[in-house]
């Protein structure tokens, strides 16, 4: 397939909808649309809670947009996803280049939201009937091994099916990965990228190279500066939000979480380490808790902030601003000085394919997706338009990924993200990820907000989670 790479793709790149992603208003750096806040985790761990969630579901036949079932035809598959203009373009653009191959091959896609997704597996469980699933679906990457766990028989097992993970970013594969088995085809990156003001940083007498490859003890300091000489902090967050510390967490490789699926809150060194950073920021002012998601995405266009640490998925925020074309430039993030395993890389959002059980024509839903996602820089080449960069390494070596962005300061920019991706630490998510994740916000906001002792807060956050684990 003929690669289009022109630089009117490229510019749509950075505004198109990167809400698959993140981006959204919700109380995390995750979008309404992707699913990824808190407010996703609503799939209960036992099949009772299962039940109550599933009474209250939508009948599974009751939209009748949406198509149930594997597909009839012996080339076409049925897809659930969201968002039109991301994810939806992804896997039909994916099934046409499949096509030219592989003549009258097609997919029905139905849109269906994340959240929606999530219900309508726990419905067809809790009614013994798989047969409603389709033959692939969407699943955020942050609630895929909850869900594997919860319900293994929705999942095929994907690891002798001749894709080759290692070809994706560690970190990304792991989040599909359960007992060493995959279940999941990775999509979307959501490596986590530093994005700074480079007329901010003149102005306070440092350059983006200052910020490369820097430890948070550097950072502090050179945050203090950038402060005191322009007045503008260094970093804005949304108050309650642990996206910062969990971003930090998983820098270093570490996580809410032991491998044997216990909770590793209290007693967690890098954690600790951390909330301390991430407190004494704010105490220095070179960290501004907004209140709200609007409100942070504002301190990024109106240049009350200096620079932007999240997922990549943060630029269709910030390129919006015309006037600030040039005056960005993306970097690495700080990591922690103490910590054996830290590193300068991170991941913040972000989603993978699944194939279901029910699926009929498994061998060509693993030939499509490994022709496809797990084999076209063409794909990958594409969908960059609408903001999808890859997590599959070959990718960030197509042209497309080494084109300059202007808004960037004429940084190859792209390649540069897929790379950040292949040196991310995985960590582990389990099935009560965002029951720890949600117990770390409340603790952080009751020391920053009300002056709590950390240790005090950092103990109850441990008792709430294993409370939930029914411990």
């Amino acid at each position: 397939m003929k690669k289009k790479v022109i630089s009117v793709l490229l510019s749509m790149a950075m505004v198109a909808s990167l809400t698959a992603c993140g981006g959204g208003s919700g109380d995390t750096g995750a979008s309404d649309s992707s699913g990824d806040a808190a407010a996703q985790d609503s799939v209960p761990a036992d099949d009772a809670a299962a039940d109550d969630a599933a009474a209250d579901a939508p009948a599974a036949g009751e939209d009748a947009a949406v198509t149930e079932g594997a597909a009839a035809g012996d080339n076409t598959l049925t897809v659930w996803t969201w968002d039109p203009n991301f994810n939806v373009y992804a896997i039909q653009k994916a099934a046409e280049i499949y096509a030219e191959d592989h003549e009258g091959f097609t997919v029905e896609v139905s849109e269906v939201q994340s959240d929606d997704i999530e219900t309508r597996i726990t419905t067809a469980v809790s009614a013994g009937d798989l047969s409603t699933l389709p033959d692939i679906l969407l699943m955020q990457d942050n609630s895929f091994q909850k869900y594997v766990i919860n319900y293994p028989d929705v999942y095929t097992d994907l690891t002798s099916s001749g894709i080759d993970f290692s070809q994706f970013s560690a970190a990304k594969v792991a989040y599909s990965t359960i007992d060493g088995k995959n279940y999941g085809i990775p999509f979307d990156n959501g490596a986590v990228i530093n994005c700074v003001r480079t007329d901010i940083l003149e102005e306070a007498g440092f350059t983006v190279d200052d910020f490369t490859d820097i430890t948070w003890s550097d950072y502090m300091e050179k945050a203090k500066v950038v402060l005191e000489k322009t007045g503008v902090p260094m970093l804005t967050a949304q108050a309650g939000s642990p996206d910062q510390v969990m971003m930090m967490l998983q820098s270093c490789g570490s996580s809410l979480f032991n491998e044997d699926g216990t909770v590793n809150i209290e007693g967690n060194a890098e954690l600790k380490e951390i909330m301390n950073v991430y407190v004494q920021m704010v105490k220095d002012g070179t960290l501004v808790e907004v209140t709200d998601w609007d409100q942070y995405i504002a301190s990024l266009n109106n240049g009350t902030a200096a620079s932007a640490m999240n997922g990549c998925w943060i630029m269709a925020s910030i390129t919006p601003v015309e006037d600030q074309s040039g005056k960005w430039a993306l970097t690495n993030m700080p990591k922690l000085d103490n910590i054996a395993n830290a590193t300068n890389y991170s991941n913040n959002g972000g989603s993978s394919w699944a194939i279901t059980s029910n699926c009929q024509k498994v061998d060509l839903a693993v030939d499509f997706m490994n022709s496809t996602f797990a084999g076209s820089t063409d794909l990958y080449d594409d969908v960059i338009s609408k903001g999808a960069l890859a997590t599959w390494a070959p990718a960030g070596e197509s042209e497309a990924y080494a084109q300059p962005v202007e808004f960037f300061g004429g940084d190859a920019i792209y390649a540069k993200i897929v790379e950040f991706a292949t040196h991310t630490p995985s960590n582990i998510t389990g099935a009560y990820y965002y029951d720890a994740r949600d117990a770390v916000g409340v603790a952080l906001s009751n020391i920053c907000q009300q002056g709590a002792d950390m240790d005090s807060e950092i103990k109850t956050a441990q008792e709430t989670v294993e409370f939930n684990m029914g411990g």
